[in-house]
């Protein structure tokens, strides 16, 4: 077993022989936020049929050649059409057609007035004249039949979807996401809405947790055990029957109630490191138990926080095979100082804004309330001395 890794050590053993969970056909309208698993192509022209993007009048140019104001051209109309219509008859010479925006064009048309230069009679009177195919919207000018709509790889968004719908497409292959476990532990941890006897603490890290997992859009359960590691054994085995990956916190440290040592063994797991050369959440363990994945965190819920942004972003990146999982990196400049050094890679909470970065008040590993409004980790590499303002800083986005 592997002990003090790197991050990126810590990551390349988690995903090492990962492969990504396969796939799965969505209805559409339910994939907003997935990944496209294969190509979409088209399977028709869009628009189907030339049509109008006006209101107006459907034309030949040449019969309104030298129309204006003081000497109008007039036209019979032959029939109307609005959006929906199939045309009735084709445009004869010297003829008009009053026509909605959306509306398929006759045949024999080559250009649309619209209805503002015109008096809008019967005969009408045309106020100006256009060359062919003005105001001429064409038959698979969005895009044609056979050509590509949306490439794998591809995250599914309000626009990606709106173009599925315009192709009449219904259903698409999309990645699968992985179903996530969660097991908080700890004989301390009351829920929330019970009495709180002297000694205990509400539990937060199945809440921040599953909440940070529903906001990346992964489906998970939770479950809470008590410090024993017959029982938590056997509550790991439950949820990894029906999940893909297993997130624990707490137990992992080396006090006599970090039971995740005696408890995967219990269970029939292989540890495969313990411990990875940050701050917060050294003591983070990853096992693997029947092929699956086992990642187990801090209790402190910053260094809860910490390490599932850190180690378990890139388990569901893997088994999702979507890449935008990952946080990004970018540089910005520290405008509030911190004054401890750190002799080991450090990550802080802050406040991501136009390319600077601010520190909120309250750093400890176990405290909270300091993360809400944050955007981003802010690493300070190890053997750094304190920060100041104005230095350039690597950022984490959340």
């Amino acid at each position: 077993m592997d002990t003090d890794l790197s991050l990126e050590q810590a990551i390349e053993r988690m995903t090492q022989g990962l492969s990504p969970l396969g796939t799965e056909v969505l209805p559409a309208f339910q994939a907003l936020g997935r990944t496209l698993a294969a190509d979409i192509t088209a399977p028709m022209d869009q628009p189907p049929f030339d049509r109008s993007p006006l209101d107006g009048y459907a034309l030949r140019s040449a019969d309104i050649a030298g129309a204006e104001r003081e000497h109008p051209v007039r036209l019979p109309v032959v029939d109307t059409l609005y959006a929906g219509d199939a045309p009735r008859c084709p445009l004869g010479p010297g003829q008009a057609i009053r026509i909605m925006t959306g509306a398929m064009l006759p045949e024999g048309c080559d250009c649309v007035l619209r209805q503002e230069d015109t008096d809008r009679g019967d005969p009408v009177s045309i106020y100006a004249s256009l060359p062919p195919h003005k105001n001429y919207v064409y038959q698979g000018e969005d895009y044609r039949a056979g050509s590509l709509l949306l490439p794998a790889g591809a995250r599914l968004d309000a626009a990606a979807l709106g173009v599925l719908a315009s192709a009449g497409i219904t259903e698409v292959p999309v990645c699968r996401r992985p179903k996530v476990g969660l097991l908080t532990t700890g004989d301390e941890v009351v829920e929330a809405g019970q009495p709180l006897p002297p000694g205990k603490i509400y539990g937060s890290n199945q809440v921040l947790l599953l909440a940070r997992l529903t906001e990346l859009g992964i489906p998970a359960v939770g479950r809470h055990a008590a410090d024993s590691p017959t029982a938590v054994a056997e509550t790991m085995g439950e949820l990894l029957a029906d999940c893909d990956l297993l997130i624990t916190t707490g137990g992992v440290s080396v006090g006599d109630k970090d039971i995740f040592h005696q408890a995967l063994p219990l269970l029939g797991a292989e540890r495969v490191f313990w411990k990875v050369n940050l701050k917060p959440g050294t003591p983070a363990m990853f096992s693997r138990f029947g092929g699956k994945p086992i990642l187990s965190l801090s209790g402190n819920p910053f260094a809860a926080f910490t390490t599932f942004e850190l180690l378990a972003r890139p388990l569901l990146a893997a088994l999702a095979w979507e890449p935008h999982l990952l946080p990004r990196q970018k540089q910005a400049v520290l405008t509030t100082p911190y004054d401890k050094s750190s002799p080991r890679r450090r990550f802080l909470r802050g406040i991501y804004l136009d390319d600077e970065v601010t520190l909120p008040q309250g750093h400890s590993s176990g405290q909270l309330a300091s993360l809400v409004g944050c955007s981003c980790l802010v690493e300070l590499p190890a053997g750094s001395p304190p920060a100041e303002a104005g230095q350039t800083v690597q950022v984490w986005l959340l």
